[in-house]
């Protein structure tokens, strides 16, 4: 019993962590005012240094600080808290836990407040600048289109300059057709660019991206280019439970992802993906196309009756790549559950030092 009470006194020396707040309201204020930062100041009431042994956020909108050093008995320290404001109008709510080594082991502290919105000018509307003519965005994103589907989509523009400029787009694929409205645009005027996409003219599957110039007053000006791009799948949703049922399927035998471990640079591997048509209609693939650093070698025969097997053969050459290696290949076929697959061949690729 003689060893007891000092043990037990040992176990209650620690450290105590007390805020003087643990809510900090920042009011309304402006966008432009730049970041907002507050200091929580705490006091060690505790009979044993404290230790903050880290401060998270509860999202990247907030950048804490602290104090580093250890705080004595009675001695005080800080967490500072910096609001970041830019692009972030409106009312905010955020926390930050305090991780030490005080008995209470997280303390958490609030901050909260609310953004003017900055008055938005000419180049926040339209970011993207080709000669005078701005533009909201460089991308016209057609997103998902069902094959022989056709879909329009508008961006708008203006023109800053003194001038009258007439656009004009060159290198227009086939199942495009853009135009602007109006044609010229006036000093100050604006306008829209109006996209329309044909997915049953262009015979291709998946992601497709093209790239378009852009002429104002018949010149080419710097980064003159517009990127149009869509998702062409195929329309299963007016088959029936039986079509469904009778439908192509795809099974892939060992599975759709290869480990090829370690392989040294300069150096290629090779691996089958073999897979069976399950279903009771002819399997056909649509298209097989393979990230950067990895070859896809589609079969010989596209379309695979029920029953039958084939295989897509990736290649994958390691070059001067090293660590790490991740490659896709897509697969995009008639199977209505499985219209796009994604093969994957990973491993580790050693340079001569890491072997």
């Amino acid at each position: 019993m003689g060893n007891l009470v000092p043990e037990v006194m040992a176990q209650q020396k620690q450290a105590a962590i007390s805020f003087d707040k643990l809510t900090h309201d920042f009011g309304t204020f402006k966008e432009e005012d730049g970041n907002v930062t507050c200091t929580f100041s705490f006091t060690n009431t505790g009979s044993v240094p404290l230790v903050i042994n880290r401060v998270t956020a509860s999202c990247g909108c907030t950048s804490p600080a602290w104090s580093k050093e250890p705080i004595m008995p009675g001695g005080k320290g800080f967490v500072k808290a910096t609001y970041i404001s830019k692009n972030r109008p409106g009312g905010f709510n955020k926390s930050l836990t305090v991780f030490s080594n005080a008995a209470k082991k997280a303390v958490f502290l609030r901050i909260k407040g609310e953004v003017i919105p900055k008055e938005r000018t000419i180049e926040d509307i339209y970011p993207y600048q080709i000669g005078d003519i701005r533009f909201k965005s460089n991308h016209l994103a057609f997103v998902r289109i069902n094959q022989g589907e056709k879909k329009t989509i508008q961006m708008q523009i203006i023109n800053t300059s003194k001038e009258n400029q007439a656009l004009r787009f060159d290198q227009v694929p086939k199942h495009i057709q853009i135009k602007a409205v109006p044609e010229t645009l006036k000093p100050q005027q604006k306008g829209y660019i109006e996209a329309t996409y044909d997915a049953g003219v262009i015979n291709d599957w998946g992601f497709v991206i093209n790239r378009i110039k852009v002429l104002a007053n018949e010149q080419a000006i710097g980064n003159n280019q517009l990127t149009i791009s869509a998702t062409i799948v195929e329309d299963f949703t007016s088959m029936t439970t039986e079509e469904l049922a009778n439908a192509a399927k795809i099974e892939f035998v060992d599975g759709r992802n290869f480990n090829f471990g370690k392989m040294a640079q300069r150096s290629k591997i090779e691996h089958n993906f073999i897979f069976k048509n399950v279903g009771k209609d002819n399997l056909i693939l649509r298209k097989i196309k393979s990230s950067c650093g990895c070859t896809a070698v589609s079969p010989k025969d596209k379309v695979i009756e029920p029953g039958k097997s084939s295989s897509i053969k990736a290649i994958f050459s390691s070059g001067t790549r090293k660590g790490r290696q991740n490659k896709s290949i897509t697969v995009i076929t008639n199977d209505p559950k499985n219209s796009r697959i994604i093969l994957r061949v990973s491993g580790e690729v050693t340079s001569p030092q890491t072997k």
